[in-house]
């Protein structure tokens, strides 16, 4: 069995990227959280190296749950319990400009929250108050160490830095209207999966970055057919190689980071003094909740 500490690298798979092709599968784990089950197995996976890595489908295999049916606080917590200390996470994203096409891939570091209060988006509440740093959103240090390896994508793929995300809350695409106002906001991108996976990896402390994988351009492009779930099923095809193969190339860097302490920034003890709720004021069931993933940080 997995035992805590021994998983420190997690894949999350978004549309188009349900498994991780060409390593040993050693089991799969379906942990019960404080905050319920995650979206599926997780299957983990043994690295050339004989290390671990989790790999979670966010919305279910077979695609069944919603962006906002995700159970992300039980998603992340369940990856968290495994040990993990570093996320990437995939998802199929719409281009809100000219320069990233169809296939093209995506390193977000700032993000625009369009959801509409409908997704439980912290740990934290029911008798205990506290506040993560979350001005940068995304992790530079993996985004550098993904960035290296761009030469892997096929199909004449780019790899895009420094962008803004639009997290919307769907399941629907955009208006014409709101995909030219995300585009005056400054956003280049647009999802529905960014949150509250990245607040609640913070909060966990977990190094996140999200690798976006454009299938479409959203409907902002006049010329532009309507985009439709049969072009984006079929650009999520060519998405689906180059994911599989960014991950081969990427993981052996990322897990030399993760197991030198090289990984920056840290967050690891950014939440330990984050809780503003005086100790006799703190219920005593959120605080039991929270053992589960920041061990004795608040009892």
């Amino acid at each position: 069995m997995v035992n805590s500490d021994d998983v420190k690298i997690a894949v999350i798979g978004g549309s188009g990227l349900y498994n991780l092709e060409g390593l040993e599968v050693v089991e799969e784990v379906n942990p019960e959280t404080p905050w319920g089950f995650p979206s599926d197995k997780i299957i983990i996976c043994r690295l050339p190296s004989g290390n671990k890595v989790a790999f979670l489908a966010r919305h279910g295999r077979g695609h069944y749950l919603t962006p906002t049916e995700v159970p992300v606080r039980a998603n992340i917590a369940a990856l968290k319990s495994l040990g993990v200390e570093a996320i990437i996470a995939f998802s199929a994203v719409g281009s809100l400009r000219e320069e990233i096409p169809p296939c093209d891939f995506v390193l977000p570091d700032q993000l625009i929250d369009r959801t509409r209060g409908l997704r439980p988006s912290t740990f934290f509440g029911e008798g205990m108050v506290a506040h993560a740093v979350f001005a940068d959103p995304f992790h530079a240090g993996l985004a550098d160490i993904i960035a290296q390896h761009e030469k892997v994508l096929e199909f004449g793929a780019k790899l895009h830095r420094n962008k803004t995300a639009v997290c919307m809350e769907g399941p629907a695409f955009s208006t014409r209207a709101e995909s030219h106002m995300y585009r005056s906001w400054g956003g280049d991108i647009i999802n529905m999966s960014a949150l509250p996976e990245a607040k609640l990896a913070r909060e966990a402390e977990i190094a996140y970055q999200m690798v976006c994988m454009s299938t479409d351009y959203d409907c902002w492009r006049e010329n532009e057919e309507v985009v439709t779930v049969e072009t984006v099923m079929q650009n999520m095809g060519n998405n689906g190689k180059n994911a599989k193969n960014l991950l081969h190339a990427i993981l052996p860097d990322i897990e030399q980071a993760v197991n030198a302490g090289t990984l920056m920034p840290n967050y690891k003890g950014s939440m330990k003094y984050a809780g503003m709720t005086a100790p006799e004021k703190r219920n005593p069931e959120t605080v039991r909740k929270l053992e589960y993933i920041l061990p004795g940080y608040y009892s």
